[in-house]
């Protein structure tokens, strides 16, 4: 049985943790030739064991007070990120240099691209794969994942926008360039409508370079009509039309911070 005080265990599993902690390795990914996002199992093994193999230990940071299994990151300076008084992330999660951090959480395990923003009470969960130059408005809630087995992390690709208090859980995907307007909800349960055509395009998963809004659909059900959620693309990105995307949105009456 697995305790903090099996000192070799828990070497082992620290040194696994470090590799995501230090940017060396991560927990998922997106696989070029597939398009498929690949999840590193063993890594989140790690995770998991850490926490059996850790005590419960009181750190104080100023004047504030913290009682937990996992420590939080350090060298901020030498890693080149900005953390705003009030930010924090776990050991374990990894910031690449110029990603700035306003008064928000990052979980043990996610991994966050250059140039990104955190805003304010913004949170990536566990294990979640943020993109670089990406902006995740105030309020907007990543989801982690942590178990079951196989289960895949949110992923955000590069260069996205998304919106304040968005919620997107449970393994879903936004491609790259795509935006997000406020309070869009996105998982696996969640219809992505394409309204030039009314078509599904697909569960939780929205298309490179889309706008996209929160929407319901209206469906019959024994108790009576009902509007159920969805994501909907009223807009599909072409290329040079991100450069005046600012215009666009206004054009469109999106808001997205």
């Amino acid at each position: 049985m697995l305790s903090p005080d099996d000192g070799r265990a828990r070497a082992t599993v620290m040194a696994a943790v470090t590799l995501l902690d230090t940017g060396r390795e991560r927990v998922a990914e997106v696989d070029a030739a597939t398009g498929e996002v690949v999840v590193n199992e063993w890594l989140r093994r790690a995770i998991l064991l850490l926490f059996r193999l850790s005590r419960m230990e009181t750190a104080e940071v100023g004047p504030f007070e913290h009682h937990d299994k996992i420590p939080l990151k350090t060298g901020y300076a030498e890693a080149g990120v900005r953390v705003v008084p009030g930010a924090s992330a776990r050991f374990g999660a990894f910031l690449e240099p110029g990603v700035i951090l306003m008064p928000s959480f990052v979980n043990i395990g996610a991994r966050v691209g250059a140039g990104t923003m955190v805003d304010t009470w913004a949170t990536v969960g566990s294990c979640a794969q943020i993109g670089r130059n990406v902006h995740l408005a105030g309020g907007v809630g990543i989801g982690g994942v942590l178990e079951p087995e196989n289960a895949a992390p949110v992923v955000v690709e590069d260069d996205c926008m998304i919106g304040s208090r968005c919620m997107i859980t449970q393994g879903a995907r936004v491609g790259r360039g795509s935006v997000l307007g406020e309070a869009t909800v996105l998982n696996p349960g969640i219809p992505v409508v394409d309204a030039a055509t009314g078509e599904r395009v697909g569960r939780g998963h929205v298309p490179p370079d889309c706008v996209v809004v929160r929407a319901e659909r209206r469906r019959e059900f024994p108790g009576g009509d009902f509007y159920l959620p969805c994501a909907l693309i009223i807009r599909r990105l072409v290329p040079g039309e991100r450069d005046h995307l600012n215009d666009i949105l206004r054009e469109s009456g999106i808001a997205v911070s």
